[in-house]
């Protein structure tokens, strides 16, 4: 097998792993490209059928393309959706765009909604593919294990993270106590009431995401592409936040080019994400907290 193929059979063989050792547990999908591939892996490793509840945390500041394409996509691949918001601080109006400072509109319209969706303790809003209607939830039972689209090249804190990734019963992450994954051996066993992480993509590169992109022909958001402007999308979030870069690539093998040509060696996949940028060491303290 060529890099790609093994990452991939490494990729379903985790998301089967998971499938059989947690009996509630969700897949987070932000609709960019890492956590869409990886919907695309969970249709491959389940012939089609994805046995997952996705699930979509909406700050209402989302580019608009993105939630476009969201309920495009759920509609055409008959897919369970769930989508949790921090409703209190968006009816307080405390964002961004009212004063509050990044890292705190992060964490109540993130961390915090994200948190509460998963313990099931917030009103969320599912999608239910076969009747298609949007119906309304006041609480849930909570998630064992939620999976998610990071990679360990994409930001420094992930790079800490393991496979099958222990949170307390806050969801809050301890970075220095994480079990070893030797051989790719992953331990799945864990105390009552801890949550679990799990990374299937940890080992791919923004080049491996791309090719597989191109070589799956799987439908991602389009503004990852140059539309006539010179400028496209390399990372996706909320819309005060995020920044396009300057590239003319119009299709997925247009990107990987640019790549392999190291266009962007010296600038970061999330350079255009202005969070990251605000204090040393921000996004970790974020992901401790429970952020993605």
């Amino acid at each position: 097998m060529n890099k790609l193929e093994k990452l991939e059979a490494q990729s379903v063989y985790i998301l089967r792993e998971a499938y059989k050792s947690f009996k509630r547990c969700g897949m987070l999908w932000s609709i960019g490209k890492d956590s869409t591939v990886l919907l695309w892996l969970a249709k491959k490793a389940f012939y089609g059928h994805v046995p997952f509840d996705l699930i979509h945390i909406d700050t209402s500041l989302k580019i608009p393309e993105m939630i476009e394409y969201r309920n495009k996509i759920v509609r055409e691949l008959k897919l369970r959706l769930v989508v949790g918001e921090n409703k209190a601080a968006l009816s307080e109006n405390k964002t961004f765009m009212n004063g509050l400072d990044r890292i705190s509109c992060c964490k109540l319209l993130k961390t915090d909604a994200l948190k509460h969706t998963l313990d099931g303790v917030w009103e969320r809003r599912i999608y239910d593919p076969h009747r298609d209607v949007w119906e309304t939830f006041p609480s849930a039972e909570p998630y064992q294990a939620v999976i998610v689209g990071v990679r360990s090249d994409e930001e420094g804190s992930r790079s800490k993270e393991r496979v099958f990734s222990a949170r307390d019963e806050k969801s809050e992450w301890d970075a220095s106590r994480q079990p070893p994954e030797l051989w790719n051996l992953y331990k799945t066993e864990f105390a009552p009431k801890t949550h679990v992480r799990v990374h299937p993509l940890l080992e791919w590169t923004e080049l491996n995401v791309w090719e597989y992109i191109d070589r799956e022909k799987i439908p991602v958001i389009p503004i990852y592409f140059d539309r006539g402007r010179g400028t496209r999308y390399r990372s996706l979030g909320c819309h005060p936040c995020t920044a396009p870069v300057e590239s003319q690539a119009k299709n997925p093998a247009e990107i990987v080019r640019e790549l392999v040509e190291g266009k962007f060696r010296n600038i970061a996949e999330r350079s255009g994400r202005a969070q990251d940028k605000e204090g040393g060491g921000t996004l970790e303290i974020l992901r401790r907290e429970g952020y993605m």
